[in-house]
């Protein structure tokens, strides 16, 4: 498939980084998605062995049929130091890559990411979903920013993510018993659509589908060496 390229060099210092999720933050749309969201990308990284790569992982999952309908995994050489809240810089160039080797065209993507619930509002999520320009959700296991309240036991159960006054995500239950999920938009989204969207993936485990079983192909890739592959 066809994506945009960045608008940016993704070989900056941190500062420019900074500034750079600055100003592609006001971009991002909160707005409802008002097609079809049955194709679900799910995109998970993993690092080389050596540590000098990023892999980048996709997987188009289908929610009617719950079947994976195409996966493919990218390479790129690290350029970027780790810097915290700017992840984006070391993992969104190889999922961009696996991103244009698939042969269908998503409705959403997925991200096993923050998108708002992020310090600058501006997470990996975002910064996949603005240059791509595709709806996006960010699906986190962990929290990065902001405080809640535990949700519920039940699976659906959620609760606000807030930092510093904003409403940046939503905590949610996807099985009954188990540790949530912190979901945020990422672009062209909506938070109560992106919620409804990981559940509707969440058939079996913790983690939706689609971020799930890409996380499997990276980590497979990972052992078998394809991180260093061009």
């Amino acid at each position: 498939m066809k994506f945009p390229n960045a608008p940016h060099s993704w070989i900056v210092t941190p500062k420019r980084a900074i500034a750079i999720q600055k100003r592609l933050a006001a971009r991002v749309s909160q707005s409802s998605p008002h097609q079809s969201l049955r194709l679900v990308a799910g995109l998970d990284a993993a690092f080389s062995r050596d540590g000098g790569h990023c892999i980048g992982g996709v997987v188009v999952w289908d929610i009617e049929s719950q079947a994976v309908l195409d996966q493919h995994v990218a390479a790129r050489k690290l350029t970027f130091p780790y810097v915290p809240g700017l992840l984006s810089f070391r993992e969104a160039p190889a999922l961009l890559a696996a991103l244009r080797k698939l042969r269908c065209q998503p409705d959403v993507l997925m991200c096993d990411a923050h998108g708002l619930s992020h310090l600058r509002r501006f997470g990996l999520a975002c910064h996949v979903g603005v240059i791509s320009d595709v709806p996006t959700i960010g699906c986190a296991k962990s929290r990065l920013v902001g405080v809640h309240r535990e949700p519920g036991v039940k699976r659906g159960s959620k609760t606000q993510l807030v930092d510093d006054g904003d409403v940046v995500g939503l905590v949610l239950r996807t099985r009954t018993g188990v540790k949530p999920v912190y979901v945020s938009v990422g672009h062209r989204m909506d938070l109560d659509t992106a919620v409804r969207l990981v559940l509707r993936c969440a058939v079996k485990y913790r983690l939706p589908e689609p971020t799930r079983l890409a996380d499997r192909l990276v980590a497979e890739a990972k052992a078998t060496g394809a991180g260093h592959q061009p």
